[in-house]
């Protein structure tokens, strides 16, 4: 592992497997939850995998070797000077609706996170978006209830909620979910994938228009 891993690395209680599985279904019930109040629960989107926040390099070496005898890792990158794991596993987790081949297992960074665990899930939509504006319009296309949360052309416009189908109990559904657009890129990446991140809590549901597979394959590009 990188030597800027192990310094940066705060110390903290790990995480075990065990501790996992038996945080799944609260977990599961959360991102549901979000899923309805974003309106994304009924729009088939594929969900590609599922990620994971710990605290010390100890956690993630740990779950390293145990996810490794459920599934193989398949992607083992450095983004945003920190190595981040992908992990196919042998037997998909269920989530609601969802099937999610594939586990995101980053080391830590400089941040320490107040909960270590399950953190969000990544949804692909249908899109050619290379930036987060396009991103954006196409994520209100699917879904016009966010225009309450995200930037669009018709912002300016004061379009009244009336007109998206959301009474003032709709718009305060939405309060105290946070926003956050980027385009994170591993070191080896070809493929632009912006992102666009719901959080509410201790969960998060992220949206870009390429599976991790796909930018799996671009790193493949590079290195040829």
């Amino acid at each position: 592992m990188s030597s800027s891993n192990e310094a940066a690395a705060p110390q903290s209680t790990s995480i075990s497997y065990e501790q996992l599985t038996q945080s799944w279904p609260a977990f599961e019930a959360q991102i549901l939850a979000l899923l309805e109040t974003l309106d994304l629960a009924d729009k088939a989107l594929l969900c590609d995998h599922v990620a994971l926040r710990v605290n010390s390099i100890a956690s993630a070496d740990a779950l390293r070797d145990t996810f490794s005898r459920v599934g193989k890792i398949i992607s083992d990158n450095i983004i945003n000077g920190r190595t981040i794991l992908i992990i196919e596993l042998d037997t998909p987790l269920t989530l609601g609706q969802f099937s999610i081949a594939c586990v995101e297992l980053p080391y830590p960074s400089d941040k320490v996170y107040p909960q270590e665990g399950w953190e969000h899930i990544e949804l692909v939509i249908d899109s050619k978006a290379k930036d987060c504006d396009t991103l954006s319009q196409d994520l209100l296309a699917l879904c016009p209830k966010l225009s309450a949360l995200l930037p669009s052309e018709q912002a300016a416009e004061h379009v009244p909620s009336s007109s998206l189908g959301l009474n003032s109990q709709g718009i305060a559904s939405l309060a105290g979910i946070k926003i956050k657009m980027s385009s994170p890129k591993g070191d080896k990446e070809r493929l632009a994938n912006p992102t666009i991140a719901f959080k509410r809590d201790d969960v998060c549901i992220k949206v870009h228009p390429h599976g991790i597979k796909a930018v799996i394959a671009s790193e493949q590009v590079f290195e040829c």
